[in-house]
């Protein structure tokens, strides 16, 4: 790792922060957002959902493990920028097959250390999650600003084309196969597919833009929708195919993106949360048992209560900010969770969701074979 490269962020509102440069050289643009995981860059990194934004980690060291490709979960990392207050030079750990500054650079992500994350949080907390632009190439601080301002919004913006597979492929089942679940690749993570072949699902992993006809034709048992980056609001014809999808009455499992887009094929609205949530830590309550779930997030949109029909039951909701964190539909087998149930990084209070999909499933069979 080189000494004393300079670098600098600044954010779409003028707000400054002057640190050391890491990772490549180089300079990127994108959403500033901040994540509040202690462990789990990697996960973090190559997490499909944050293309188009620079994240900023709040525990201060990081990298003190290094990266493996057991690890990863995608094929390469999606952030835009990477801010830490500092940067391990060592990689210390058994699984350890390379330096996260040797993967940076590998992947030519942009980062800078020795700034103050605390401040920098506590901005984005109090003026929202903005634009900004990180650089080792450009240090004026008129010339970034003028580039972060000039870079494209969240508002409306679709990512879901940029991240997802260009073909279909499958993932078989672990063990004995007991059903065929078909997913939409809005952005999926790995530690997804392998919870459901865990649980004796093969899964066929479809791009975003797959027509409902040709999912209802593959005579799935379920449907599930994966997470994603960008705004749900953009992608009107998506919520369609899935609105074909729900009414045909295939078991749908959404999480993240795939909840938002749910919620607008349900008929109701999306917004902008003011920075998001995106961590490892958020409470969520389970409505019907009263049960709390620490649970990992990564989402800057919600869907809003007040919009959805009354066929659409609120099964969790925030206990931080009150919003909507799982869904279900009164009649149709849908069920959805605006967090992560495969939890990588995270805790695993969650898990049990995919368990109620597959329990979905079941039911359906039961019910078909009838």
């Amino acid at each position: 790792m080189k000494e004393n490269r300079p670098a600098l962020l600044v954010l779409e509102d003028g707000r400054a922060f002057r640190g050391r440069a890491w990772g490549a050289e180089g300079e990127a643009c994108g959403e500033m957002v901040f994540n509040t995981s202690m462990s789990g860059y990697q996960e973090v990194l190559t997490d499909p959902s944050y293309a188009g934004q620079i994240v900023c980690m709040t525990y201060p060291l990081i990298g003190n493990y290094g990266v493996n490709a057991a690890d990863a979960e995608s094929a390469r990392p999606w952030v835009e920028g990477f801010v830490v207050r500092e940067a391990s030079r060592l990689a210390s750990n058994w699984r350890s097959e390379e330096s996260l500054d040797s993967y940076l650079k590998r992947w030519n992500v942009p980062a800078v250390e020795h700034i103050d994350t605390r401040a920098l949080v506590r901005h984005i907390r109090d003026k929202g999650a903005m634009r900004a632009c990180v650089s080792s190439v450009d240090l004026d601080e008129a010339s970034l600003l003028g580039k972060a301002r000039a870079s494209t919004p969240m508002e409306n913006r679709e990512l879901a084309s940029a991240v997802t597979t260009p073909s279909a492929y499958e993932i078989p089942a672990a063990g004995e196969e007991r059903f065929r679940v078909v997913c939409y690749d809005f952005g999926v993570k790995r530690n997804s597919l392998k919870e459901l072949a865990a649980l004796g699902c093969r899964v066929t992993v479809v791009p975003a833009s797959t027509p409902a006809a040709d999912v209802l034709a593959m005579r799935p048992d379920g449907v599930y929708l994966s997470n994603g980056p960008g705004d749900p609001a953009s992608m009107t014809e998506v919520v369609s195919e899935i609105r074909d999808l729900v009414k045909g009455g295939v078991p749908t499992f959404g999480i993240c993106f795939g909840h938002q887009l749910l919620g607008r094929a349900f008929g109701g609205e999306t917004y902008k949360l003011r920075f998001g949530h995106r961590g490892g830590n958020q409470p969520v309550k389970d409505l019907a048992s009263g049960r709390v779930e620490i649970t990992s997030h990564n989402h800057g949109f919600a869907v809003s209560r007040e919009s959805l029909p009354a066929e659409v039951e609120v099964t969790h909701v925030n206990l931080n900010d009150g919003c909507v964190e799982g869904m279900r539909h009164k009649s149709l087998p849908v069920i959805s969770v605006q967090y992560h149930p495969e939890a990588a990084p995270g805790p695993h209070d969650a898990e049990h969701h995919f368990r109620r999909f597959v329990e979905l499933m079941g039911e359906k069979a039961v019910v078909g074979r009838r």
